[in-house]
Formats: C-alpha cells, structure tokens, sequence
C-alpha cells in the first residue's frame, strides 16, 4: 500500500498546529518543520507522536524542499498550519496515492476564511495549490508564494480544503510585512529599481483587481477590507525594495 508524510510547516502557530496535525492524521508520517517559534508551538506539536524537525527559516520553498528530503514516504502532502483537510479531499488523497491515474501531483481549492466570513470573491473563487505530489517528481521554487515545479502532469481534487490565514487584523498586516520583505529582498537581488509607478498605481490598482474586477464587493466590508490588505502587500514590497537599493549605495 503507498504512504503518505504530511508536512506541516511552522512559525509560532501554537492557535493552529493541534487542528492542523489532526487533518492530516490519515498520513503515515507527519513531519511539523519549525522556523524556531517561541511560542507553545513545539510543545502541543511534541504531545501529537509528530517529526519535528527545527530549522532556521530562509526562504519557503529552501524549508519546504529540506522537509520533503527528510520523508520518508513517496508521497507527500503539504499543509500550511492554518489549513485543514476535510473529510471529503481525504477520501480523494487516499484514492489519489494508490490510483494516480498518471498524474505526479494533485492541486486542491481552499476556502478562505477572513475575519470570520468565508470570502467567495476578490481573487479567492480561483484560489488553487498544489498540495499532494510525488517526492521524485516535483520542487518547490520562489521566495514567497513557492510553487511546485515538475515535467509531470497535474491533476485537480473536486472538494476543497479549509484556509484559515487571518487571526487578527494585526497578524494579517504582519504577514503581509512579511511577505513584502522577501518579495523585495527579491526583487533587490534580480537588480530591480523602483519609481513613482510602483508606488502610486500598483498598490491601488491591486486594489482595483480584487475589489471590482475579481467581484470583491460582493463579500462585503471583509472583500474590502481583504482588497485592501492585497494592496497594502504590494505596496510594501516595493518600500522594502526602495529602501535596500537606498542602503545599497550608502
């Protein structure tokens, strides 16, 4: 019978990592990879009888890749901390390993949950992931928002995942600090310049796209509000950006 590992990547998701490692306890191995949290994180993953590997984050997909080496099983199935499996993509990743029909790795829909409301629009409708692929086959590539590279074919799963991204307003802003930090500090090493067009028309044009034309009015002051964080991203990659290239010539 084909196993599965299930990797869990973390970075203080003490709120989320028991549910996590719960959704994907039909896996033969679990490995938590740890960007060294100092909250409760470790300690409620030690009690769940999970691999816990520790390491120093750099870039998503050098912590991910590092993790799908350490598996011990063809199989793997990524899942954010905050994400969940339902018992319907179960059912289609157990079929899926033992009947692959050809195909080296699965992309799954997630419902995305924001500040309490399941948005349905604002870019989330398309809202795909590969999460369940052959070891053999498929690497990540990319700083942030890493996807699976493979000269394999890919399939899709019907039912969709949980995505629970937003603790608090704070923590949303946060991560999108985060995100346009690395975004930046890529672009900064592909040589990239910044002028008045990033600055002044990305961002709300950003805005634009998931708010009006990706329908996002339609989940009400949430679509706004997540419009407005999508822009905010945006607009912090490219500070980051103009603020290495300043530090770069001083």
């Amino acid at each position: 019978m084909t196993k599965i590992t299930a990797i869990i990547p973390t970075l203080n998701e003490e709120i989320h990592i028991a549910a996590a490692i719960q959704s994907v306890s039909f896996a033969d191995e679990i490995i938590v990879i740890d960007s060294l949290s100092t909250d409760k994180t470790l300690e409620i993953a030690e009690k769940c009888n999970v691999k816990i590997i520790k390491r120093k984050f750099d870039d998503f997909s050098s912590q991910k890749n590092f993790a799908i080496q350490e598996a011990k099983y063809p199989w793997i199935y990524i899942l954010d901390a905050d994400e969940r499996v339902t018992a319907e993509v179960e059912k289609e990743i157990l079929e899926a390993v033992q009947n692959p029909d050809g195909f080296v790795g699965f992309n799954v829909r997630r419902s995305f949950y924001f500040a309490g409301k399941n948005i349905n629009y604002g870019g989330c409708q398309r809202d795909k992931v590969v999460r369940l692929f052959l070891k053999k086959e498929c690497k990540y590539k990319g700083v942030v928002h890493e996807k699976i590279v493979t000269s394999g074919k890919i399939g899709f799963f019907k039912n969709k995942i949980e995505h629970y991204s937003y603790k608090s307003y704070d923590h949303y802003i946060s991560k999108m600090n985060h995100y346009g930090a690395l975004r930046g500090k890529q672009y900064f090493e592909e040589g990239k310049k910044v002028n008045l067009f990033h600055i002044l028309i990305k961002p709300p044009a950003r805005f634009v796209i998931h708010y009006f034309i990706r329908l996002g009015f339609l989940d009400g002051f949430p679509g706004y509000v997540f419009a407005k964080t999508q822009a905010y991203g945006v607009y912090t990659r490219y500070i980051k950006l103009w603020l290495l290239n300043k530090d770069s010539k001083e």
